[in-house]
């Protein structure tokens, strides 16, 4: 129970003493109001000075039932407060915990929500990249500590908490909070504070999503639209949707859609797709390259030339693919 809910509890029950106890001295024994508090409240805290009232053998009874009903409050009182410091204790010292293991990592994700959406975010990506959650839910911050999960409680528009959560060494942030407003100063807060940040928000209005852009996400995307769309294809062109689900992460198949980065200096750098001999040593289709410029090549034929920068959208088996990411990487010396 929640350490507020546990003090309402010892409120309600020491009331239920006070009024109770007056009460009773004054049917039983016939007592003024004052003199029957004041009889009550000398029993609770087991002070007991004299008999103020004086007692019948009835008074006397219901006076030990009343002394034990305060000195059980008294030590529920101290088991509550108890619990409070033991739980605060803990609780800093595992916030600390957290804060070190987030402050040691780099090129990280920083996943602002984990409602709906950004539980199914976390569980695609987290395997393949590190991720701190920032949320202010009360239920959702328990979910997350008894999953293990680093997490920092706090509001994700807050520019210390994005501090915490290491932005200037973050690679990736996420905003997918329920409100657009909210998403929209992430945003900007986080563009202000790591300019080369990629950044992905969320817009259930489709009106916000130029805002999205111009406060400096790099992608923004709808979820009901992204639903409806696959909805509809799913009925028009049921195996085109199929074709695409390849690459969809939690299908866990072993042919794969994957981007591929060429670095300077690698055994695929400056030649054409023919040269590479890409399809001989991993078998993989090249289905577009994305030049450094933006521009993007689809469907390119054997003599177009890879340069470094390029990033290759590959079609092929998962371990295939592991070994073009190896080839595309700069040669050790």
């Amino acid at each position: 129970m929640e350490p507020k809910k546990l003090l309402l509890l010892g409120i309600f029950w020491l009331s239920t003493l006070i009024f109770g106890g007056t009460l009773g001295y004054i049917i039983i024994e016939g007592a003024n109001p004052f003199d029957a508090l004041y009889m009550t409240v000398i029993t609770i805290t087991t002070i007991g000075y004299e008999e103020y009232v004086p007692l019948s053998t009835a008074g006397r009874i219901f006076t030990i039932f009343l002394a034990l009903g305060g000195v059980g409050f008294f030590f529920y009182i101290l088991a509550v407060f108890s619990e409070i410091v033991v739980k605060n204790t803990v609780e800093n010292l595992w916030g600390k915990k957290m804060e070190k293991q987030i402050a040691k990592l780099k090129d990280h994700c920083i996943l602002c929500g984990f409602g709906r959406i950004g539980r199914y975010i976390y569980e695609f990506i987290h395997q393949e990249i590190p991720m701190v959650v920032i949320e202010k839910n009360s239920e959702i911050l328990k979910e997350l500590k008894e999953k293990g999960i680093l997490h920092l409680e706090g509001d994700a528009t807050s520019e210390e908490i994005l501090i915490k959560a290491g932005i200037e060494r973050a690679k990736y942030l996420v905003a997918v909070l329920g409100e657009d407003a909210e998403n929209v100063y992430i945003v900007l807060t986080a563009r202000n504070l790591n300019p080369q940040l990629y950044i992905v928000a969320r817009a259930d209005n489709p009106r916000v999503e130029k805002k999205l852009l111009q406060a400096g996400a790099n992608r923004v995307l709808s979820p009901y639209v992204i639903g409806a769309r696959k909805m509809a294809l799913s009925l028009l062109k049921p195996n085109v949707m199929d074709f695409m689900e390849i690459a969809s992460p939690e299908l866990q198949m072993d042919l794969q859609i994957e981007e591929i980065f060429v670095e300077e200096g690698s055994t695929l750098a400056h030649k054409t797709i023919l040269e590479s001999k890409i399809r001989e040593q991993t078998n993989a289709i090249i289905l577009a390259i994305k030049r450094r410029s933006g521009e993007m090549v689809f469907n390119p034929s054997s003599q177009e030339k890879i340069l470094p920068g390029d990033i290759l959208i590959a079609l092929g088996e998962r371990k295939k693919l592991e070994i073009l990411s190896d080839l595309a990487k700069k040669l050790k010396d």
